[in-house]
């Protein structure tokens, strides 16, 4: 069994990761959430075992990108961070994490929890996760959105946006942010590429207050997804 481990400090990793490999797992550790992102995207892994805070994206981003960037089941994901706070779990595991563990670990504790996840998933996950938002339906493993009972037709990149910008309902997102969860890019490129899929995104899924939501511009730093409550 294959676990990507996302965690900075240098020598929680090599210790947690030899309890790992002692119990019998292959363990591919990265320092970065953009490498731990890219790698789960084009290798089979069967758990992600993710640190909170660190470098380029934090393990909240990297979650929320695979979830709208592999078009088949991602692999169960366990947080392992020292952010304790009750909103902190509630809020991770509501986004769609399986497990969350707060530092210091347990190697008894971390083992037992990994083992009752992929238990858990032996039988795959679930056929579809879907949530309403008023006249629009999102199927997030499905990848489809619908508007009034009608399929809305996206590109794959509009795709990407869109499923990011529902799961963060209410959240400022920065262009730069954007560009690293739905492009997989460094943030150097033009961000007025950002701009024009937002455009498209407003026109197409109706994000307008008469409808009931925003699609708020953030001046020199990016865009609010929000119910218009007015």
């Amino acid at each position: 069994m294959r676990i990507a481990y996302l965690e900075d400090e240098v020598e929680l990793a090599e210790t947690v990761g030899g309890w790992l490999r002692n119990a019998g797992y292959q363990v591919e550790s990265f320092k970065s959430g953009a490498d731990c992102a890219r790698a789960v995207e084009n290798q089979r892994f069967d758990v992600c075992l993710l640190d909170w805070m660190v470098p380029d994206l934090s393990g909240a981003e990297v979650m929320a990108r695979l979830k709208i960037k592999l078009k088949h089941a991602m692999p169960p994901v366990v947080f392992a961070t020292g952010r304790d706070s009750e909103e902190d779990v509630v809020g991770i595991l509501t986004a769609g994490a399986d497990d969350y563990l707060i530092k210091p670990l347990s190697r008894p504790l971390l083992l037992a929890r990994l083992q009752a996840v992929t238990r858990r998933w032996q039988g795959g996950p679930n056929a579809s996760s879907t949530q309403h938002f008023g006249r629009l339906v999102v199927d997030y493993s499905r990848r489809q959105i619908t508007l009034d009972g009608q399929l809305v037709v996206l590109t794959d990149r509009e795709t990407d946006l869109a499923l990011y910008l529902f799961q963060n309902v209410g959240r400022a997102l920065s262009r730069e942010l954007l560009i690293q969860v739905v492009w997989s890019l460094t943030p150097d490129i033009d961000t007025r590429t950002v701009d024009v899929h937002i455009s498209a995104l407003r026109r197409k899924l109706a994000l307008s207050p008469e409808f009931g939501w925003r699609l708020v511009s953030i001046y020199r730093h990016g865009y609010r997804l929000e119910r218009d409550t007015a």
